[in-house]
């Protein structure tokens, strides 16, 4: 299907060999005319493709005589199509699209405009941790919701009845905001919030202060939080969005989500929204094509903004 896709696409035919190596696709590489494109198998098909193996990378790279990697989303991984390839090629790039993530990602940490303002949201800190210590040298304001703030709000001894936290990861927030403290980095927590006593759609739900009772848990934002956080998107001239404010998946707990791609959509400033659920959001409200980047790479994103070099962009680099 995904061949007569793009065949459809780009008005000419794909031709769809059964593998990625071996003789027969030699073949047919080889006897390519002027124009015509070839789509090879999935290469995951082959154990040796995420083990970067070193003879399945050289038989890839025996394929072709320029290498270009326009796959954001796996330059996080060094595999043998992302990393592994590009030692044996000797003409080699980035595409378009990995082009233009490099340069807005970049733009986060080489001299942001400012005031810059991050949006942290999502489930847990420690899918985070690592993308806040590198931001608190850069951001001015970090708002954090989502499921992750009541680790960060039960550092303080606030309440937060059934809500999802993480334990082991209580005194690593601690030390986040007493650090952020330190470096004048402004962190905002959620000062109100929805609450039920389940994840359901049609549940009963209220509007709570900071403390959340002990048998509820908090599944979004409320509307103080949300006009809080919009005050500080309002004044930003650069903003990073990474994760949902609530279970937006779930009515009415998107309320707050909604609410932030809206405002963040509005705001005017360079943003930049990485992550599956943030793109989901930006989508459902409808506001995508007023974001200035929207991240195909979860994963490569927060690991581009921890700082770590990515396999896929260091082989191109070489």
């Amino acid at each position: 299907p995904v061949a007569e896709r793009l065949s459809e696409l780009i008005g000419r035919e794909v031709i769809f060999p059964d593998d990625c190596i071996g003789d027969g696709v030699k073949k047919i590489v080889k006897e390519m005319e002027p124009g015509q494109v070839v789509l090879l198998e999935n290469l995951r098909f082959h154990p040796e493709e995420e083990a970067n193996d070193p003879v399945f990378s050289e038989k890839l790279a025996g394929l072709c005589e320029i290498y270009i990697n326009d796959a954001f989303g796996t330059a996080h991984r060094a595999h043998a199509s992302t990393a592994g390839i590009a030692q044996y090629v000797k003409e080699k790039g980035v595409g378009f699209l990995m082009e233009k993530e490099i340069n807005y990602l970049g733009k986060l940490l080489k001299n942001p405009e400012r005031p810059f303002v991050a949006i942290l949201g999502g489930a847990k800190v420690s899918d985070k941790i690592g993308v806040i210590n590198n931001l608190l040298g850069k951001v001015d304001t970090i708002l954090v919701c989502g499921a992750m703030a009541y680790t960060f709000l039960l550092s303080q001894k606030i309440k937060v009845g059934k809500s999802r936290i993480e334990e082991d990861k209580v005194k690593i927030a601690e030390d986040i905001l007493d650090r952020a403290k330190s470096r004048k980095v402004k962190i905002l927590l959620p000062i109100d919030n929805v609450v039920a006593k389940a994840l359901e759609a049609k549940v009963e739900t209220k509007i709570v202060g900071e403390e959340v009772p002990n048998d509820m848990m908090a599944l979004d934002i409320g509307p103080k939080t949300i006009e809080l956080f919009k005050k500080e998107i309002q004044k930003a001239k650069t903003i990073f969005w990474n994760g949902p404010a609530g279970a937006f998946e779930t009515s009415p707990f998107d309320k707050g989500t909604m609410e932030l791609a809206k405002a963040v959509a509005e705001s005017g400033a360079m943003s930049v929204v990485g992550g599956g659920d943030s793109v989901s959001a930006v989508n459902q409200a409808g506001v995508a094509d007023k974001i200035s980047h929207i991240s195909t790479g979860g994963g490569a994103s927060l690991e581009f903004l921890e700082g770590k070099k990515l396999p896929g962009i260091s082989a191109l680099e070489d």
